[in-house]
């Protein structure tokens, strides 16, 4: 099978017309370096991008091209006590290369349908079925975690599970990922105030005050 081209991959076409429907005059993209899945397909590219702004200036140059992810905040809540805890993926980064504690995420690469995308990375990541209705969109479009540097555009998703307590420790501890995308990932199940401090990414710590803001406006909503 031959290697998808760059140009020809729907995350380079998401990415360019977003910059032409903002009125960039684009004048030269240079691929640096691509990375590629198994059949072929590009997972994400680094470009030197030679452009113009609507305003006649130049736009920095180096863009990260991921396209556009999905990230879930887990909620299992004790069907006895009500205690809220989190249920995060644990694994190695390349950012610093130490043991990190994070949302189960992942790339939609073509796929248009962000919530199935999601349900499909949370069975993934944690072995946990959700039906796609059950994901709740905490913001109605993406959100840009680095706009200086890529064109990674994250939706953000909760779910709100109550089950028993052994149910909720049933999911902790347990080996999941894809070891041919070099993933080693393990399930952490942790008390929500305690898996917070845990969380070092921005995109995590983010969700983490979108879900709390959300179920705050909605208890104010029944009282109204």
């Amino acid at each position: 099978m031959h290697p998808e081209k760059l140009e020809d991959s729907h995350k380079f076409k998401l990415w360019k017309n977003k910059l032409l429907k903002n009125g960039l005059d684009i004048h030269k993209i240079e691929e640096v370096y691509s990375r590629r899945v198994g059949n072929g397909e590009v997972l994400f590219s680094l470009v030197m991008t030679d452009a113009t702004t609507p305003e006649g200036n130049k736009i920095p140059p180096i863009c990260f091209i991921k396209g556009e992810v999905v990230c879930v905040l887990i909620c299992l809540i004790d069907e006895l006590t009500a205690e809220k805890y989190l249920l995060l993926v644990r694994q190695r980064r390349i950012c610093d290369g130490s043991m990190t504690y994070e949302h189960p995420a992942g790339m939609l690469d073509s796929e248009q349908d962000a919530a199935a995308v999601a349900a499909k990375e949370v069975w993934e990541e944690t072995g946990i079925k959700i039906a796609k209705k059950s994901l709740i969109p905490l913001r109605e479009g993406p959100s840009y975690p680095s706009t200086g540097t890529s064109d990674e555009a994250m939706f953000f998703f909760y779910c709100e599970l109550t089950m028993s307590k052994s149910e909720i420790e049933g999911f902790h501890d347990k080996s999941q990922g894809m070891l041919s995308d070099h993933e080693y990932i393990e399930t952490f199940v942790v008390p929500f105030s305690e898996g917070h401090r845990l969380i070092t990414n921005s995109n995590g710590i983010l969700l983490n005050f979108l879900y709390l803001k959300a179920v705050e406006d909605w208890e104010l909503m029944k009282t109204l």
